[in-house]
């Protein structure tokens, strides 16, 4: 027989439907934390933070109220303050304004949660020195986040963030930023304040251009600008002078950016819409070792392509080049060279699987090849292997560009008749024969970049050399140099200044490695008074 049921039977299973759980944390961890410091509550499931974290440090242990003797390892009233607290990867939705409580937090990693908003009480956490708050939902940064000045790092990528604070240049002590996979269309202009910045990440946004005051942006080394809607690069980001690494890739850029930044070693342009190489962009690149081109329409190569003497590794893979000059070949430190992709002429399809080194190697042998008495055509300037007694002079590259190229010869000097050029910017005479620094480039005030890698220099005239107001690249390596006139630090405009490989004692190669600027600060120190 089945029993019989009652129309008015309670569920009994109702009240514990009803009733919410407190969200509680092993007390285990809180009494570690109360030691260390430390409380990682990542990936637990949270929807909000337990109240008895924010109030680690202000309620009195369970311990204090047993009747209970100490040893060393349990006496709570040794307990350390919050330093570190881990939230990520959880479900949390909302930061209570009990965060104030945990002043002495100096990291506090919220990535990889569901905040739409963060509390104005952040703004009381002084001590903060690193904030995650990567992979949520906020749409906008609270101003009082910007007061936070012993902050070093901030983590926003992988936000909704359509514009930021203005207030964000008082971040001081900033040394990386990162704000990628956002909604921004422009940047603060405060943005330039932050002196202390070595990293900034602004890809995957929605930037169409990128202000000026990034030049003020002394000290960043990487600047990652890929995935916008860039069209151009202004010219004052050359002036960030200690950049390394720049990212550009998948913007709408036509044509390689200028960028005489001294330190720049990575450039990575792929997927833009770069058609031509321009003599003036590379003779920029004056330490250049990794320059990406892929997936452009790139027709043909330059044979200025000779300049970038520090290059090691290009991609040009996915362009539509069809004939590589032999000057190739020339590049002294080039070890890869990628061109699948490229409807390429002349070269068996089975000498582009065996490598750089044996393409390199073929394009050599072509060089080689070449007749001695080949006439020039008339829209062709000279090769890397013409004499300079044969040599054409491009007056459109001297007259247009301000550039003129002389690599790759057997010069031991210039004639005095070059003073009358007035207007020239950049002279590369790399791998010449120059036994001493050009008398005529002393003249020539308008100079900004002169490279003389690679001759037998053994001496430079520092004084005449600071009449030369313009002059911001200077490269004398691999000359025979035995000593550096301490003078020299007296040239102010000097950026990049490159010694290596010469047989001088002093400057030591400590101070070498540590760059331009601290070799003229060990200069100026040994002038005689």
């Amino acid at each position: 027989m089945s029993r019989p049921k009652r129309a008015d039977m309670l569920d009994t299973l109702a009240g514990f439907r009803a009733e919410k759980t407190e969200v509680t944390v092993p007390y285990g961890l809180l009494k570690a934390a109360r030691k260390t410091g430390h409380l990682n509550l990542s990936g637990r499931g949270l929807t909000e933070v337990p109240p008895n974290v924010y109030r680690l440090n202000k309620d009195t242990p369970e311990e204090a109220q047993q009747n209970v003797s100490f040893g060393e390892s349990d006496r709570w009233w040794e307990q350390t303050d919050l330093t570190k607290l881990l939230l990520s990867s959880n479900q949390l939705t909302h930061l209570s304004d009990d965060i104030r409580l945990l002043p002495g937090l100096i990291v506090l990693d919220l990535h990889d949660n569901q905040l739409s908003s963060l509390p104005s009480a952040l703004g009381e956490l002084q001590e903060l020195q690193q904030l995650r708050l990567s992979h949520n939902q906020l749409r906008s940064l609270p101003v009082e986040v910007c007061t936070l000045k012993n902050l070093c790092s901030l983590k926003l990528q992988q936000n909704l963030l359509e514009s930021l604070p203005e207030e964000l240049g008082q971040l001081e002590n900033l040394s990386e930023l990162d704000l990628s996979n956002n909604h921004l269309k422009d940047l603060p202009s405060s943005l330039g304040q932050l002196t202390c910045l070595q990293k900034l990440n602004l890809c995957h946004n929605k930037l169409s251009c990128l202000p000026d005051c990034l030049a003020q942006l002394k000290n960043v080394k990487l600047l990652d600008c890929s995935n916008n809607h860039l069209t151009e690069i202004p010219a004052s980001l050359s002036e960030m002078l200690a950049m390394e690494q720049l990212y550009l890739r998948h913007n709408k850029l036509q044509l390689l950016p200028k960028l005489p930044a001294p330190m720049l070693k990575d450039l990575y342009v792929g997927n833009n819409q770069i058609e031509q190489l321009q003599m003036e962009q590379l003779a920029c690149l004056t330490s250049i070792s990794l320059l990406e081109l892929r997936d452009n329409k790139i027709k043909t190569l330059p044979e200025q392509i000779t300049l970038l003497n520090t290059l090691t590794r290009l991609d040009l893979t996915n362009n539509d080049i069809t004939i590589l000059p032999a000057s190739l070949s020339l590049l002294p430190n080039l070890k890869v060279l990628l061109l699948e992709g490229n409807p390429l002429r002349g070269i068996r399809r089975d000498l582009l699987t065996k490598g750089t080194s044996e393409l390199l190697k073929y394009l050599r042998g072509r060089i080689k090849d070449l007749p001695a008495d080949k006439p020039e055509r008339a829209n062709e300037g000279h090769t890397a292997m013409t004499l300079p007694s044969q040599a054409r002079v491009n007056l459109h590259d001297i007259k247009t560009l301000k550039i003129l190229v002389y690599r790759n010869n057997q010069l031991s000097d210039l004639p005095p008749e070059m003073s009358n050029l007035t207007k020239l910017r950049s002279i590369t005479l790399n791998y010449n024969r120059f036994k001493s620094f050009p008398e005529v480039l002393y003249q020539i005030v308008s100079l900004e970049v002169v490279l003389l890698g690679n001759n037998q220099v053994n001496g430079v005239d520092p004084c005449r050399l600071m009449k030369l107001v313009h002059l911001s690249t200077l490269d004398l390596s691999n000359n025979d140099l035995l000593k550096i006139p301490p003078e020299l630090g007296l040239c102010t405009s000097l950026r990049c200044l490159s010694l290596e490989g010469n047989p001088f004692r002093t400057p030591r190669t400590a101070i070498m490695a540590k760059g331009t600027d601290a070799v003229m600060e060990y200069l100026r120190s040994r002038i005689p008074t």
